[in-house]
């Protein structure tokens, strides 16, 4: 058999000849037995223990909440170092049992298990470097907080759907909490206060942050929530999947200043006066309409005559022909249009093309339209 060998969905609810296993499956290193039957931990040993190279083991969605793991059955475990229990309502209890008998677990998976609170453990699993809980119900800190001393070297902490509310401990706490912390991802959580984006800062080597769909950023903009969050946060290098660039972290740091800039003192974040420090206090940007010029008031010269005339821009040549008619008495198969523009060293332009719109000449007040009746 292949070093792979996925049998999800096939109704598997017992190991059968543990000997037909190890002849069979000596070479396997990753076994996906997700969507099964298997509800029974002992035989769930019997397949591992006959597997000896197996470093990655996925049981999700194998009803296993309402059966008990013996310490002498999750020893069959122990050279596994990615395991996925995901939507199986494994015990808590029984991860922590997994967690000290596989010696160099690196990966864990946990989602949707309904977990609303975890037990903390007196033997950590140092090895483990991720960390995949989505889609519990996780709401307070303090459950997280345990985390950190049974997962002294994590690396990635993904969270998810747990809609976390607030994170409350203060700055020397968190620095010795996660110190090898290097990415988390909270999306979907109930994060509601810059504060808590703030203490984001005191994980010593935190450089990715996945921070969507939380109530703190619902008003504001697509543009002014990264940049914001790009400010708030100097030492991230990826914020919800893209890369932070220097450029984009100057604009994102002078925005900051400026949107703060008229709030009261005793409201102002702390972020604010390390990036006056920095940038000193900035002028607000002036406000320039970048709307598209609906109309111009031209000149139109025809003969001897010339006469003032508002004319829209969104027009066509064809249609500003329609319009002169009736200014300078010609048809509009017999008229000439020359555009001339009264700031150019260039003469006249021939407005040649029927179907081009008048905006694209960029005609502007005091520019002048001359008509000249066709010669036959």
């Amino acid at each position: 058999l292949p070093s792979v060998l996925v049998l999800n969905g096939c109704g598997i609810c017992r190991a059968g000849e543990q000997a037909e296993i190890a002849v069979f499956c000596a070479h396997v290193m990753e076994l996906d037995m997700s969507h099964n039957k298997l509800q029974n931990w002992h035989e769930i040993s019997k397949i591992v223990s006959s597997l000896p190279n197996l470093e990655f083991l996925n049981l999700s969605s194998n009803p296993l909440g309402g059966t008990t793991l013996e310490p002498q059955w999750a020893e069959a475990f122990s050279r596994v170092r990615r395991l996925v229990l995901n939507n199986t309502q494994i015990s808590w209890d029984a991860v922590m049992l997994l967690t000290h008998q596989i010696l160099e677990l690196e990966e864990l998976f946990l989602c949707l298990n309904d977990y609303n609170s975890v037990s903390s453990s007196s033997v950590s699993c140092p090895t483990l470097r991720l960390l995949h809980i989505t889609d519990n119900s996780l709401h307070d800190w303090s459950e997280v907080r345990k985390f950190g001393s049974m997962f002294p070297c994590l690396d990635t902490l993904v969270m998810s759907n747990n809609n976390l509310a607030s994170i409350q401990d203060n700055k020397d706490i968190l620095q010795r909490l996660f110190p090898n912390l290097r990415s988390i991802n909270l999306n979907n959580s109930g994060l509601n206060r810059w504060e808590d984006i703030e203490k984001l800062n005191f994980f010593p080597k935190l450089e990715e942050v996945r921070l969507q769909g939380i109530p703190l950023l619902q008003a504001y903009t697509n543009a002014e929530r990264r940049s914001l969050m790009i400010a708030q946060l100097p030492s991230v290098s990826l914020l919800n999947g893209s890369i932070v660039t220097d450029s984009e972290r100057e604009d994102a740091e002078r925005f900051f200043i400026r949107y703060y800039i008229d709030c009261p003192k005793e409201e102002l974040p702390y972020r604010y006066h390390s990036l006056v420090t920095k940038y000193g206090k900035l002028e607000p940007l002036a406000e320039i309409d970048l709307r598209p010029r609906c109309q111009a008031q031209v000149e139109v010269h025809y003969e001897e005559k010339v006469q003032q005339v508002s004319i829209r821009l969104d027009q066509t040549v064809a249609e500003l022909k329609k319009q002169l008619t009736t200014v300078v008495q010609l048809s509009t198969n017999n008229m000439r249009l020359y555009y001339i523009d009264k700031n150019s060293a260039f003469g006249p332009e021939e407005m040649k093309y029927n179907t081009r719109a008048l905006h694209s000449y960029s005609i502007q007040d005091g520019d002048e339209i001359l008509v000249v009746p066709k010669t036959k």
